[in-house]
């Protein structure tokens, strides 16, 4: 498929692999420099970095400020490792002088060396390109099908601390990032497209902010149906709802049209641990994880990874103690983490662990182990079927939102780095932030790997086989 107005073709590349880049392409001596960049795909028209191949300066057999020679080893290679996941494959070179532009010389190159790749890959739907960085570190990118007819990538995404986006105009001029709550930020983002995963108690309050702030795409995953006893958490629910069991995701898509009349809303009513739900939460630029369960962070950790997406988690609880008169109320907290790709995941930070899972499953399970569903609900200790939370929820899904909009457009006096996780305690009026340098960091297989098989790394999302 071309892509069109409403599928503009996005790449995303992590820290690591951009502060690599930046510093081979740029070895201080005003020379253009070269590299390959290796992409898979987490949607049909956007691409993540998966590995990149530096090209050495010394087999270079050219290398001026204007123009780069280099050896066709390193194409090979990049070919060799390419085939085994159709990976496609972008030709990077420097622009020290800062032109931000393809030039003749770059499109006389690539009309040289797109057709040998093209005749190397199997794949007929495989596309390669090319790609200028300058010394800031913008990125500008393109691709060209096997006709060589070139489409350009609208947008490079890259989550670090801040969420950088390199943006193109109509004109070809970076778009400039806006000043934080403006007209102008709204404007922006009808651009992006987030996924909420989970449109329940705090998800529908982080869906109903994103669908008002401006974003132009708006994927909503959740597996539930509306019912009586969350009526009193979940916006633009009704008692008709809850009587026709309406999907959560189906209650919400059909208001937003009724204030917003330039946004796609695209549903899935199924768990976010379906290969469906994740194929789905692919395309978005930005995920926001709001469900209650270990398990469905554990697939949005693996998501975010794999697709090289900014994570924000939000969570609530109400911890209780034993006074006199019975169960009281110990703390009302929230918490909010930011996970960039190929920072500390939410398995680094303990927000699930390998025991945590094994219990969940246990519950599903036995469902009579009553005493243990009730530890992991709003109020611990507490059965509660529709506990008065909409106030928490509010307090906890605000934060969250405006966690995307500090790094995005920042306005923070402090970096943002300081705010890898974010906890308050409305009992004590306390608020803390803990460093991305505080958590260990384990090495994450799943980076950037995209829509490769197994997805997510896990054997059971692996497409079945059909025997005909």
């Amino acid at each position: 498929m071309s892509a069109t107005i409403n599928q503009p073709i996005k790449l995303a590349i992590s820290e690591a692999h951009h502060a690599k880049l930046r510093e081979h392409l740029f070895p201080g001596d005003g020379l253009e420099a070269a590299a390959i960049v290796l992409c898979a795909q987490s949607a049909a028209h956007r691409y993540v970095v998966n590995q990149i191949i530096l090209v050495d300066h010394a087999d270079c057999s050219v290398r001026l400020p204007d123009r780069i020679s280099w050896p066709g080893t390193a194409i090979e290679e990049a070919i060799d490792l390419a085939e085994a996941h159709a990976l496609s494959i972008f030709l990077m070179h420097s622009h020290p002088g800062g032109l931000l532009e393809f030039s003749d010389i770059d499109d006389d190159s690539d009309r040289d060396v797109m057709p040998a790749l093209f005749e190397a890959s199997e794949s007929s739907l495989t596309r390669h390109g090319s790609a200028i960085m300058t010394s800031d570190g913008a990125i500008r990118a393109r691709l060209y099908d096997r006709q060589l007819v070139t489409t350009h990538v609208s947008a490079v995404h890259l989550a670090s601390d801040e969420l950088v986006t390199w943006q193109a105009s109509e004109q070809g001029s970076l778009l400039p990032i806006p000043m934080a709550f403006s007209t102008e930020m709204g404007r922006h983002l009808k651009n992006f497209t987030a996924c909420v995963v989970g449109v329940s108690g705090t998800g529908s309050i982080v869906a109903e902010q994103l669908a008002r702030l401006g974003f132009g795409r708006l994927i909503l995953i959740d597996f539930d149906e509306i019912e009586f006893k969350n009526l009193n958490r979940i916006l633009n629910a009704t008692l008709d709802d809850a009587r026709n069991g309406t999907a959560k995701v189906a209650r919400f898509a059909s208001v937003i049209p009724t204030y917003r009349d330039d946004i796609e809303v695209l549903t899935l009513k199924a768990s976010i641990a379906t290969r469906e739900a994740i194929e789905l939460a692919g395309k978005g630029d930005v995920l926001f994880c709001c469900v209650d369960s270990f398990e469905g962070r554990q697939v949005c950790d693996r998501i975010a990874a794999a697709f090289l997406q900014p994570l924000f988690d939000v969570a609530v609880t109400i911890p209780t103690r034993q006074s006199a008169s019975g169960v009281a109320v110990g703390d009302v907290c929230g918490r909010v983490d930011y996970v960039k790709p190929g920072g500390s995941t939410l398995a680094d930070r303990g927000v699930y662990t390998p025991e945590s899972l094994r219990r969940e499953y246990l519950q599903q399970v036995a469902p009579n182990e009553l005493a243990e569903q009730v530890a992991e609900g709003y109020i611990k200790d507490v059965a509660e079927e529709a506990p008065s939370v909409i106030s928490l929820n509010m307090r906890a899904a605000s934060d969250c939102v405006m966690e995307f909009i500090a790094r995005a457009y920042p306005f923070r006096h402090e970096p943002n780095a300081e705010r890898a996780r974010t906890r308050f305690s409305l009992a004590a009026g306390e608020e803390e932030f803990m460093d991305e340098a505080v958590f260990s960091r384990a090495p994450n297989p799943h980076l950037g790997r995209g829509l490769i098989e197994p997805l997510l790394g896990m054997p059971r999302f692996a497409i079945s086989e059909v025997n005909v």
